[in-house]
């Protein structure tokens, strides 16, 4: 038996779906520095611009210099610092839960959640766009594994009804990473209630963003109470690194006791506790942020839409154009590129067959004028999608 690997990338290369890393020579931010040319960056998730803020920079070096740069251990063992404790305590204040517990990634956040709450007599129901952490939590929980249509909490009932699963979970992301809508979670709340099961929402595109206070979209969506899980990462609207799950005492002392992408791996730096502590602060008092961010989001998708392009239902930072091919996806992207624009080209696996696009991201560190630069060098290239 061989591993006849070289044939498997041949294969995604003739597809255009062959993916490679960019080495960038700079920090997160408006601008991006790549193979010696700066370019307008419109991909990153800093959503809020605060990965390279001044004080949230400031605050990892001085806690570097108190805390060192690794925490030795994982939290069960020596490696739970103070700095992890405060910022736990200061995100289940933020989200009003009980308690929120570290994670090292949105990814082990949620393959942990899943492990930890599922077994084998359970059932696990998730919307088909789901973000791949979730699908491989859901697969790997050894549940039952059933999806739904997308936003449809019609088809999460009829899955719930027919289920005798001892205990049922709902999966959904509260913002959809990839097409920038919102879950309807107040119908999906209405679905769990009424079906004896507990509702998950991976909030990761959602905290920091949305809500008057960053507080993302339990409560931007008023239903706060109604969700058991709440996942959220640190490295998209917070600018810094690592996830949390919030929920009642019993949710996180389960989590403590029993998954094992917790238990099983070092904690963060403390000075990334640290900074995301600065961050948070700045993301709930610094409202201009959010402001700025809405106005960039209303200005791009009326420019986008009067140039013929096909935009997602969001109204979010994350804004798709639509294309359809990858090999035209790809075309698009190169284009802008050449003008000086940073947009990575979205295709298949990540998304439907014949859905590629260009996944456009707008930050509080954009300016007006770098939309309106954007959308002339759309108007420029002139490629749209077939049924534009």
């Amino acid at each position: 038996m061989t591993f006849d690997l070289a044939a498997d990338l041949e294969k995604r290369r003739q597809q255009h779906r062959f993916r490679e890393p960019l080495v960038m020579d700079g920090p997160c931010g408006r601008v991006a520095r790549l193979a010696g040319r700066d370019y307008l960056n419109f991909c990153s998730n800093d959503y809020l611009g605060l990965a390279n803020d001044p004080e949230v920079v400031a605050a990892f070096q001085q806690a570097a210099g108190s805390w060192g740069v690794g925490s030795g251990a994982s939290h069960l063992v020596c490696g739970h610092q103070r700095p992890h404790q405060d910022l736990e305590e200061a995100l289940a204040a933020h989200t009003g839960r009980e308690r929120a517990l570290l994670f090292s990634t949105g990814y082990m956040a949620n393959l942990g959640v899943m492990s930890a709450l599922l077994g084998k007599s359970d059932a696990v129901f998730e919307d088909r766009l789901n973000h791949a952490s979730l699908l491989d939590g859901g697969l790997l929980s050894g549940a039952r594994f059933r999806r739904f249509a997308h936003n449809d909490p019609t088809a999460l009932e009829r899955l719930l009804q027919r289920s005798d699963a001892r205990r049922k979970l709902a999966v959904v992301d509260g913002v959809f990473s990839m097409d920038g809508d919102e879950a309807p979670l107040a119908a999906l709340a209405n679905v769990c209630e009424a079906n004896d099961a507990w509702l998950m929402v991976d909030d990761a595109h959602g905290i920091g963003v949305l809500d008057e206070q960053g507080r993302g979209s339990l409560f931007s969506q008023g239903v706060n109470d109604r969700v058991q899980v709440l996942m959220g990462t640190l490295g998209k609207g917070q600018g810094t690194g690592g996830a949390f799950v919030a929920g009642s005492h019993e949710l996180i002392e389960t989590l403590i006791q029993f998954a094992r992408t917790f238990i099983y791996t070092t904690a963060m730096p403390a000075a990334v506790a640290a900074a995301t502590l600065t961050s948070l602060k700045k993301s709930q008092q610094e409202h201009w942020r959010r402001e700025k961010l809405a106005e960039l989001v209303t200005r791009f998708r009326a420019g986008a839409s009067e140039l013929g392009y096909t935009l997602m239902d969001s109204q979010t930072p994350i804004q798709p154009i639509l294309i359809g091919s990858d090999a035209d996806a790809m075309a698009l992207s190169a284009a802008l590129r050449e003008k000086g624009f940073l947009i990575t080209a979205i295709r298949p696996p990540t998304v439907p067959e014949g859905e590629a696009r260009l996944r456009v991201t707008l930050s509080a560190a954009h300016e007006r004028a770098d939309v309106d630069a954007l959308l002339a060098a759309l108007d420029e290239v002139g490629c749209r999608t077939s049924d534009a």
